[in-house]
């Protein structure tokens, strides 16, 4: 069994905001203590929607890159990289794409919809419509065993399941396979492996996912097996195949969803965004000049929180106590709306000093992003190219 670990990436379209760090950030450097991380820049991914007009990526990639380590993305616990430095991934693409069914792609939920979002841009393309498949091979290439998604992006996982479970059928057949798997079985030690045979049958012609589960933990604490003779058991549990590329899971991640200026999505397309290291002076200013209830015309009127967009910043970032406040205030017309925003611009300056701390340095001194990236990418690669020498032997594409 392959050890657990996480992959996720962003598409470097444009600056980051606090929509990012509340809704994908905050997951990550959570994660990132836990278990091993992989976060990567999607620069390949940004041309699906973006390749009239590549110029915005580079310098997106560099300027994202620093926002995450703001963020507090620890370059000591997760590997960071970029995806166009491991072409590893374009080959796994590549090599997917000649067995992955059409109808799969196009049935994709989010296709649709952003063709329809995204009128404005030519997408009938290739690349547009394998993105889904790069973003599987994203992943398993790593042999990741979690990707961190919202509701909206669990389709995305389950299709990526599909493309591992189509790959280790097709192509997961080993000469002798059986006979290897069974010379394996002995390794385990004659309690072990009756056990293990007898785990498998019950899975096998019972259906029993617990005894899956047992046989699983045991020949993951079975140290008399070497990697291969491991993954010749776990294939050999689930049928008469070697389990190549490892069928993630999706990791819902809880996030908080904060809102625009004007109560919507925020988004730097909306105009209605602060930026993840938005300077003081301005936070203050757009906060200030933020529409509110439109029933408040004087500073007398009574108002309703509910219909107001600073109402769900509040949500986000203040207490209980405050939240009390705000409501008994506004709507008994006891405080106007400027004091009403007063906590709020508090809050979110008083967030983004360690992001400007942590990025000074990075400024100061680019090359230190350079380095970090250069150490994860060689990283990444190494785990890359593992993967892509038992694909392309299962492939029959080794020449060896």
């Amino acid at each position: 069994m392959y050890p657990d670990r996480v992959v996720s990436g962003m598409r470097p379209t444009g600056t980051m905001h606090l929509g990012h760090f509340h809704g994908a950030l905050k997951n990550w450097i959570r994660m990132q203590s836990e278990q091993p991380c992989l976060f990567f820049v999607a620069d390949w991914h940004a041309l699906t929607t973006h390749y009239d007009d590549p110029t915005i990526i580079e310098r997106s990639t560099w300027d994202m890159l620093v926002d995450w380590l703001a963020a507090g993305v620890d370059p000591s616990q997760a590997t960071l990289f970029i995806q166009s430095k491991v072409p590893e991934h374009a080959e796994l693409h590549l090599l997917l794409s000649m067995a992955t069914p059409l109808g799969w792609l196009e049935r994709v939920p989010t296709y649709k919809d952003q063709i329809e979002n995204l009128a404005n841009k030519d997408l009938a393309t290739y690349g547009f419509l394998g993105y889904p498949l790069l973003q599987a091979a994203d992943v398993l290439i790593y042999r990741a065993s979690q990707v961190p998604v919202g509701d909206d992006q669990v389709p995305h996982i389950e299709m990526m399941r599909e493309i591992a479970r189509r790959f280790n059928h097709l192509y997961g057949k080993e000469k002798g396979f059986e006979e290897k798997a069974l010379e394996a079985v002995k390794k385990l030690g004659s309690k072990r492996a009756k056990l293990y045979l007898e785990l498998r049958t019950e899975y096998q012609q019972d259906g029993k996912d617990d005894a899956l589960g047992q046989a699983r933990a045991m020949l993951e604490d079975a140290q008399s097996l070497s990697m291969i003779d491991r993954e010749r058991l776990f294939g050999y549990l689930e049928g008469s195949r070697k389990l190549i590329l490892v069928e993630p899971q999706a990791k819902l991640t809880v996030a908080s969803r904060l809102p625009g200026l004007d109560g919507r999505k925020m988004s730097k397309s909306y105009g209605n965004s602060i930026a993840l290291r938005e300077d003081g002076a301005s936070v203050v200013k757009k906060i200030r000049t933020m529409p509110t209830d439109p029933a408040r015309v004087r500073r007398t009127d009574a108002g309703d929180p509910r219909k107001c967009p600073v109402w769900q910043l509040h949500e986000v970032y203040s207490d209980a106590e405050t939240k009390d406040w705000v409501v008994k205030g506004c709507t008994t017309a006891g405080i106007g709306c400027l004091e009403c925003k007063q906590p709020v611009i508090d809050a979110i300056v008083l967030e983004q000093e360690p992001m400007h701390e942590r990025a000074q340095q990075y400024l100061d001194d680019p090359s230190l992003v350079r380095a970090i990236v250069a150490d994860g990418c060689e990283k990444a690669r190494k785990l890359a190219q593992e993967t892509m020498r038992d694909v392309r032997e299962a492939m029959g594409l080794s020449y060896s």
